[in-house]
């Protein structure tokens, strides 16, 4: 696997190349499942089972990758800590909600979702863990310090960053991943993605913003 590679830049280290092979791995997930192999991988990606162990290690090293690939896809809009004002962090948090929706009701994440959830405490391989690793928690480390700046700034007021990233999560995905992962034909446009986006953005505002009251800034 790329090992040097942390989650936040994975997506820039690899090439046109190794991301056409995740896509083809993620395509096979939807298809396969469990039946996912370096050897189906290598002949749907038209490449050599050696190529993939040079890039990736093992199958858990590709499973990590393709993870890491599918979580690069929820971006978290720099912010500039010095001029941080409440239209950009608002403008960050909305993408990074639009993002994640987009993401986690694609075919291929519920497929790897399935999959994960199915070998978690079986045996059969790590997935579960890498998942939530190079998922959830990936996610969690790219968008605190975007929470933190808010802070910083004086637009944002709570005392514990996992706290605030894990109420805007909950406020984004409600019930949405669960109701895909037991096979809801829940269908979002992107019209209800951006709507949803932007209501759980204003949600958590209303929870953790910081107005001004008679004796400064407090929690909303």
């Amino acid at each position: 696997m790329l090992h040097s590679v942390s989650d936040i830049d994975a997506s820039e280290a690899l090439t046109e190349r190794q991301q056409a092979v995740l896509d083809a791995a993620l395509r096979l997930l939807v298809e396969e499942g469990d039946n996912l192999t370096m050897t189906a991988v290598a002949r749907r990606a038209s490449c050599s089972k050696e190529t993939l162990y040079k890039w990736f290690g093992d199958r858990d090293g590709l499973l990590t990758a393709t993870v890491q690939w599918q979580a690069s896809k929820v971006r978290v809009a720099p912010v500039d800590r010095k001029g941080l004002d409440l239209a950009s962090l608002t403008a960050s948090l909305e993408r990074f909600a639009s993002d994640w929706l987009r993401v986690i009701s694609s075919d291929t994440s519920i497929a790897l979702n399935r999959v994960a959830v199915g070998h978690a405490g079986s045996g059969k391989d790590d997935l579960g863990a890498i998942v939530l690793q190079n998922g959830r928690f990936a996610l969690a480390r790219r968008l605190k310090p975007v929470l933190e700046a808010g802070r910083e700034a004086g637009l944002l007021v709570f005392d514990d960053a996992e706290t605030a990233f894990r109420s805007f999560f909950g406020l984004v995905g409600r019930d949405v991943q669960i109701r895909l992962l037991l096979g809801d034909r829940l269908e979002l446009t992107e019209a209800a993605i951006g709507g949803d986006a932007v209501r759980a953005t204003q949600q958590f505002l209303a929870l953790y913003g910081a107005k001004t009251g008679p004796h400064g800034p407090r929690a909303g």
